[in-house]
């Protein structure tokens, strides 16, 4: 569906708030404002169907408005991190074609504003305040039909990948060909079908609409006619309060949520009334065992794992019981593509054994845009429609996923293949611990030796003891060739907003 039906239905009723504003869009205003911006983009701007703009946004409604304007439009949006440096995000501008540029102006800081920046695009908007060069989108919009478009072709996003291995790659996916109104995306009967998203579902939003499952969570959401609860950015005690506050009933999570908010205090965690929610999913990075199973305690069995990434080749769903009964699975393959575990060479590797993951998906196409070495990269040398995100791990006889690590994150020590994803599950709930990353360094005799890098907790008093205290702790819980041979303290380390781990950047200090 789209949210052009519910403005005729529902009218009234809030498509997105924003508590931290305390503004909302109704159903009627979305419809209204993203038809406004479609007519602006394609009868006035000249943009075709294909085309591609670009949003550097915190999260704001006007951010959802420009996403339904886009797809109403045929056209491919790019949604761009906004922590990013000016010179990283004029990299994705450029790289990404845009024709036309939107800002919101308190996070102009991380785009490039001067007036030979970005030459390619012909059209520069700000929402939120002003800026020199810019046009003001309301401004824009008055004056254009609030009528739906006679064309609606239905367009896609455009979405770049963190890069914690390098620089972001653009993820450019066919989108379903038809009208906005009669053809579907690609994740709404999904997740409406496995996580009953309708009419009646309140969606908490805690993490960033650049990132593809917020953005498409939001986007499954006024498909059906539900409300999005968006936050300007996540805070622990905040989102317990949200979730009792607004009757929440769905809501999307990273890892390293579910840990600040087991680290509050317990009277803090038993303070707000979380019975309303039924279905409270997490994906992005993997989730410690431990982890789930106390979250799963805390909330019941509402607690569902998808695995996916932005390629959206496969995906994989596990829910609670499951979990329980196989810790650290992710979940079972063939709603959307098939996985396959290989080696090196190519070769598929028998039940159990650990090797990279790849995706068979004959109905999934997709190319990282302007690159096609790196796209050919992924792809299996014998099978075309086989692609790989980069992630290692291996099937159990029931077909249940279970990730070891990325392939880029593995530590080669005296020939034997160390997964530090596993060591930092072990770490990750020390009471000392506050973040922590588990990283290879060289070393003359093994050729790598395990190093942790831990943000100590508040309170704790960072050095040699405490380093002994947490390295002795896991001592009998993994095996003694994986145990981190020193570890630092540091301040923080480099994650993006969404939860991931940008582990280059912890090993480029070292070399």
């Amino acid at each position: 569906m789209f949210p052009g039906v519910f403005a005729a239905t529902t009218p009234d009723k809030p498509a997105v708030i924003r508590p931290a504003t305390g503004e909302q869009i109704t159903y009627a205003q979305l419809e209204a404002r993203s038809a406004q911006l479609a007519h602006l983009l394609v009868d006035d701007w000249g943009l075709r169907p294909g085309d591609t703009i670009a949003v550097v946004s915190d999260n704001t409604l006007e951010m959802v408005e420009i996403y339904w304007g886009a797809l109403r439009s045929g056209l491919y949006i790019a949604a761009i991190n906004h922590h990013l440096t000016p010179d990283e995000s004029s990299y994705i501008i450029g790289d990404c074609g845009a024709r036309a540029l939107f800002v919101s102006s308190p996070v102009a800081d991380h785009v490039d504003l001067s007036a030979d920046a970005n030459p390619n695009v012909e059209h520069r908007v700000v929402f939120g305040g002003t800026l020199g060069g810019f046009e003001d989108y309301r401004t824009l919009l008055e004056g254009q039909p609030t009528e739906a478009p006679a064309d609606q072709p239905r367009g896609h996003d455009f979405l770049y990948s963190s890069g914690t291995t390098g620089r972001p790659k653009g993820v450019r996916v066919d989108p379903p060909e038809g009208q906005i109104d009669e053809v579907p995306d690609y994740y709404t009967p999904i997740f409406s079908f496995l996580y009953a998203f309708d009419a009646d579902s309140v969606y908490l939003c805690p993490a960033p609409l650049y990132h593809a499952a917020p953005l498409r969570f939001c986007g499954v959401v006024n498909s059906v006619g539900g409300t999005v609860i968006l936050m300007d950015r996540f805070d622990a005690e905040d989102a317990l309060r949200l979730i009792e506050e607004y009757r929440v009933t769905h809501s999307q999570w990273v890892p390293t949520m579910f840990v600040r908010m087991l680290k509050l205090p317990e009277e803090v965690r038993t303070r707000h009334d979380l019975s309303s929610l039924t279905h409270a999913i997490h994906a992005a990075a993997p989730c410690p065992p431990e982890v789930k199973r106390r979250m799963i305690e805390w909330w019941g069995p509402v607690i569902h794992e998808y695995y996916s990434a932005t390629e959206g080749m496969g995906i994989t769903f596990i829910n609670s019981q499951e979990a329980l009964e196989r810790p650290g699975s992710v979940g079972k393959d063939g709603l959307k593509g098939i996985a396959h575990i290989c080696d090196d060479d190519g070769n598929e590797l028998p039940t159990g054994e650990i090797g990279t993951i790849y995706w068979q998906n004959d109905e999934n196409s997709f190319s990282y845009h302007g690159d096609e070495e790196k796209t050919a990269s992924v792809r299996h040398p014998d099978h075309p429609t086989w692609a790989t995100f980069g992630d290692v791990g291996y099937l159990d006889e029931d077909r249940f996923l279970y990730l070891t690590d990325r392939k880029a994150f593995t530590i080669i020590s005296g020939g034997v293949n160390i997964y530090p994803q596993e060591i930092e599950n072990a770490l990750v709930l020390h009471p000392a611990v506050d973040d922590v990353a588990v990283i290879g360094l060289p070393d003359e005799e093994m050729g790598e030796r395990v190093h942790a890098v831990v943000v100590a907790a508040e309170g704790q008093e960072p050095g040699p003891a405490l380093a002994e205290e947490i390295l002795g702790a896991l001592r009998g819980t993994i095996s003694d060739f994986k145990l981190p041979r020193g570890l630092d303290f540091v301040d923080e380390l480099p994650r993006t907003p969404t939860g991931k781990l940008v582990k280059r950047r912890i090993v480029q200090q070292y070399a």
